[in-house]
């Protein structure tokens, strides 16, 4: 009897090895400097791009930054120094496209997380990280590099997303000091 779990689940980590293989340093040290350098970030995504930029949201609240999802009511005004990062498969969502268009003119700086090579908010994104995986309708040009998948709708994408956001909080806390009980102690203490 085959383990169809176990070769499932292979066959994802591999396609995520795949994806962090062909990324270094360079490629992220541009958001984690702008990260440690802004007291106020705000943050965007959809569906299940928005579902791993969120826990971003929540492990940059421990690590000591003020941080707001978009989408909540309880998010502020933003302003000239603040820092909006935008996860986007496609790097043209109609509704994604505004809210960027919006955060430029209030002076914050627009990072874009992205595997597309066009699209409107790489346009217009004052920083970009490019995760070469496989979004759900990403517009790729036909020799772009990026890691082809066997999986559905975007998951390879949306699977480095959340693991690229953890890798960069873990180089944050090693860089800036910050232990596990630090982040703990910020942690909500009511449930």
């Amino acid at each position: 009897m085959s383990d169809r779990f176990r070769e499932l689940s292979q066959v994802a980590l591999g396609e995520l090895n795949a994806v962090f293989g062909r990324m270094n340093d360079n490629a992220v040290r541009g958001l984690l400097e702008k990260i440690k350098e802004s007291d106020r970030i705000f943050l965007l995504g959809a569906g299940r791009e928005g579902l791993s930029t969120r826990e971003f949201a929540m492990r940059l609240m421990h690590v000591g930054k003020q941080s707001y999802w978009v989408w909540d009511d309880t998010t502020p005004s933003m302003r000239e120094g603040d820092l909006f990062i935008c996860a986007c498969g496609s790097a043209d969502v109609e509704h994604e496209n505004t809210l960027c268009d919006n955060a430029k003119k209030t002076g914050a700086t627009l990072a874009l997380v992205t595997p597309s090579a066009r699209g409107h908010i790489l346009d217009i994104a004052d920083l970009v990280v490019k995760v070469p995986a496989t979004a759900y309708k990403a517009v790729y040009e036909s020799d772009e590099d990026h890691v082809p998948t066997t999986q559905m709708m975007g998951n390879q994408f949306e699977q480095a997303l959340l693991v690229l956001f953890d890798v960069l909080i873990m180089m944050y806390c090693e860089e800036m000091g910050i232990s596990n009980e630090e982040m703990e102690a910020r942690h909500r203490n009511i449930e």
